[in-house]
Order: C-alpha cells, then sequence, then structure tokens
C-alpha cells in the first residue's frame, strides 16, 4: 500500500531532534557510486520544475525522487511531491508533501551546518528571510547551541514580526537601497533564505569571526552573498559540481578552487571546518537528494503500520 503524508502529518510526525540525527548520519554516510542529479527546467510563465534524484543513504531500505514546482509569487511558493521507494522492489511506499520535506531537510541540515562552522561562542543571530526553511534554521540552531539574541527581517514586515515573535526575537526593517538592516552586521551567525536575484550580503556587510548561511542559491540565477564575500571567507557547500553548476559558487562567477570543502568531510573530521576566531565562514548548500530520504523515512517509521492510514489501495 502506498501511504500519503500532508504537511499536517508531517509537522505531527518529524521531531527536530531525530531530524538533525537523521540528517547528521546521512553527511557521516558513504556517498556511494551514484551521483545526485538535479533536473531543472523553466516552465511558459513564472514558475520552474525541478526533480531531485535518487535519495539514497548507505542502510536504509528505501530511495526518493522527488519533484517540485516553484512559484515564487504564489502561496504557497513551492509545491509537489516526494516519492518514498522500496529499495529491492521499487514498491511506492509512500507519497510526501514536498514543500514540508524540503523546508524541514533543508533548514535542519544547514542547522547541522551552521553549528559546525560558526564560532563555539556565537550566540547572535540574523535572519535575513522569514520563510519555513530559516524557520527550522532556528529551531534546530536552539537544539545545538544557546541563541542569546535573535534579529529577524524581511520584505514583509508582518512576516518578520510574526517569525520574530515565535522564535522570541526582534523583528528590523528592511529599506530597499539602504544596505544591511541594523543588528545584522554585528551578529555572530547570518542566516539567508530568500528569492533573491542580486547579493544581499557583500564583505563589508559581515564582521570578523561571523558566520553565514546562506540558502537561496538553489538554482543558476539566485544568489544571496557577493563573489567578493565567498572570496573573503571559508566557503563550504555540500556538493562541489552542484554549487558550481547552479549554487551560490558557479552563480557568483566562481568556481571549485574557491571552496574551502565540503560540509560532510567537517561533520566527518577528515578536514578542517573553522580554522582562526577571526575569519568568516560561509556554509552555502545546493541541496541534495538523500537529505529528502533521510526526512521521509523518518515519517515513514515514525507513522508506524497503526498510523498509516491514509493510503492509495
Amino acid at each position: 500500500m502506498t501511504v500519503l503524508f500532508s504537511r499536517s502529518d508531517l509537522e505531527t510526525l518529524l521531531d527536530p531532534r531525530a531530524c538533525l540525527d537523521a540528517l547528521r548520519a546521512g553527511f557521516l554516510a558513504s556517498s556511494g557510486p551514484v551521483r545526485p542529479q538535479r533536473v531543472r527546467t523553466d516552465l511558459p510563465g513564472p514558475g520552474t520544475a525541478t526533480a531531485l534524484i535518487p535519495g539514497l543513504i548507505e542502510g536504509v531500505p528505501a530511495y526518493t525522487v522527488k519533484v517540485n514546482a516553484k512559484f515564487p509569487d504564489a502561496t504557497p511558493a513551492l509545491r509537489g511531491v516526494v516519492c518514498l521507494h522500496d529499495l529491492r522492489t521499487g514498491e511506492l511506499l509512500a507519497l510526501l508533501d514536498s514543500a514540508t520535506v524540503t523546508a524541514w531537510r533543508t533548514g535542519l541540515a544547514a542547522a547541522l551546518g551552521t553549528d559546525a562552522l560558526a564560532r563555539p561562542d556565537a550566540d547572535t543571530v540574523a535572519v535575513i528571510g522569514a520563510g519555513a526553511q530559516a524557520d527550522l534554521v532556528v529551531t534546530g540552531l536552539r537544539r545545538l547551541r544557546p541563541i542569546r539574541e535573535l534579529v529577524v527581517t524581511d520584505i514583509s514586515p508582518e512576516r518578520a514580526a510574526a517569525f520574530a515573535a515565535r522564535h522570541g526575537g526582534r523583528a528590523v526593517p528592511t529599506r530597499a537601497g539602504q544596505g544591511v538592516p541594523s543588528g545584522v552586521a554585528e551578529a555572530g551567525i547570518i542566516v539567508t533564505a530568500t528569492w533573491a536575484r542580486t547579493p544581499l550580503l557583500h564583505a563589508g556587510d559581515v564582521g570578523a569571526g561571523a558566520h553565514v548561511t546562506s540558502l537561496g542559491a538553489d538554482e543558476p540565477g539566485k544568489a544571496e552573498i557577493s563573489a567578493d564575500l565567498l572570496r573573503a571567507s571559508r566557503t563550504f557547500v555540500d556538493d562541489l559540481d552542484l554549487a558550481v553548476a547552479m549554487g551560490a559558487l558557479g552563480n557568483a562567477g566562481l568556481g571549485r578552487e574557491h571552496a574551502a570543502g565540503v560540509l560532510a568531510d567537517v561533520l566527518r573530521g577528515v578536514a578542517p571546518g573553522r580554522t582562526d576566531p577571526s575569519e568568516v565562514t560561509v556554509y552555502a548548500p545546493v541541496g541534495l537528494p538523500w537529505q529528502d530520504l533521510a526526512l521521509s523515512w523518518a515519517a515513514y517509521r515514525a507513522a508506524g503500520p497503526a498510523r498509516r492510514f491514509d493510503f492509495l489501495g
């Protein structure tokens, strides 16, 4: 039988701590011989379609195929489905709401990267873009380190205020053409999660010793961080080829040589992350198919046979 998981189902089943553990295990697992693929195409009109295949993690007897449609001006902006298949037979085990899976896996994986690369004493966080992914970054970070102060800004003041209220922070206004809002440049950790196609942060906007996590550059043309900031920073990505093809590096006109490495190697302890308290670090992931599997498998297991009540015969 094929189980259906809606957004409300997933938000009931998923536990941030368990998801952090599943994602960490995925980063530590062997990548195997199958390369991740992100296939993207423009659609007539304002949208794009993307497929992520295959989601694989060593030791998990399933794989995922995800299909997303992105329409930035729609609500929600992301629509699609994650298909969870039995690895041995190909049986379709579950269909999951991709917007929820994507927000959870992106935000919580970013929380792991942020915690690994930020200074251990960094406890001030600034968020640019108060959407679902940033919400999960802060949710995950609070389970990994204390946050003393949180500043939030967004092109929608109402959205920023609601985000700040949920997480015990304060909202600050974004004003076009006036640079980085007050409180952002001073933060020890800066998280950007926007649809920006021109850089929001430049080298002069970030203080010594700060860490920046950028989630917005996940397809060609999107850019939140300028080339000068990436060059001046110790920059990590989740996949070098994808970061150049459609991520922060390539979208800023940079190549593989401008990356210090991939986050998986830092978490495995085979590559150094931050090497000096005063250096600026950056984590700029594109998002990998195995992360969809980590969250989908966690939900499928959490549901258990007794709770898998929504199904296709």
